[in-house]
């Protein structure tokens, strides 16, 4: 049995027909992957997040999802839909997209109750999972009075409640302070050794390396200019300074030049 999850052969995709925001994209992922999609802001990488969750769908190309096609009407059958939604998760950038409930406990209820799962499984759920993230003293607060950190872990126990086969993270540690985003990054490192696929959309050279083994690079043509392994890729300083991911710094100092790479927004 084919242990592929995701095939995309030739698709774009653009908004309102006109904004072109996919290009073109080839790309497979298999069962079990760690995988980093990166790019500066407006190379296509939450579009590609979407359309992995069946959110959007392709205006050109081929897209297969755990073998069979998706497509837009895909999920008009409410069976296959759940199962669809059952297998995988996307938590977004901005948690108060995902967080609308009176109470956090009731946000991580949400997921698993609209697919069906039994009441006495979901309250299990989410003991299991508030203590997992460390978000216990949090299940009885309101999602939009908490940080920006503690709404991040909420979407993510959101999804987990779910226990989908991937899990899809869209700029997961864009503001957060350090330890909540070590919090995060182990979650996701625990996640794939658990056998769960994982996929995420980041600009941050600093966490690829533990939450990627392959790594892909969209440019700003909104295609994929290059792919490979996440030590490869992060070395390549020529490919990362010509995407906007770093940028050069060089300095004289006792005669002798030196050369820097820092991220965009990073001090000299």
């Amino acid at each position: 049995m084919s242990n592929i999850i995701f095939e995309l052969k030739d698709v774009h995709y653009s908004y309102m027909g006109k904004f072109p925001a996919l290009c073109g994209i080839d790309m497979t992922i298999r069962s079990g992957e760690k995988i980093a999609v990166i790019g500066a802001n407006g190379t296509g990488k939450s579009t590609l997040l979407q359309l992995l969750d069946g959110l959007i769908f392709p205006d050109q190309g081929n897209m297969t999802a755990f073998g069979e096609r998706l497509l837009e009407h895909s999920h008009d059958d409410e069976k296959a839909a759940h199962r669809f939604r059952k297998r995988v998760g996307l938590v977004f950038q901005n948690a108060d997209i995902q967080l609308f409930c009176p109470s956090v406990r009731e946000d991580i209820a949400f997921g698993p109750l609209q697919l069906g799962v039994a009441e006495k499984e979901v309250k299990r759920r989410i003991l299991e999972i508030a203590q997992v993230l460390d978000i216990q003293h949090l299940l009885d607060r309101v999602p939009h009075q908490l940080s920006i950190g503690e709404k991040r872990r909420v979407a993510i126990a959101s999804v987990l409640a779910i226990d989908p086969d991937v899990y899809l993270f869209d700029e997961p540690t864009a503001g957060l302070d350090p330890l909540t985003v070590r919090h995060i990054i182990d979650f996701i490192v625990t996640a794939n050794q658990r056998g769960k696929t994982i996929i995420t959309a980041t600009h941050d050279l600093h966490i690829i390396g533990e939450i990627a083994d392959t790594v892909y690079v969209f440019g700003r043509n909104k295609r994929i200019v290059s792919g490979g392994s996440s030590e490869s890729v992060l070395n390549d300083n020529p490919l990362l300074e010509l995407n906007n991911l770093i940028h050069i710094h060089r300095h004289q100092h006792d005669g002798q030049e030196h050369v820097h790479k820092h991220l965009p927004l990073e001090e000299h």
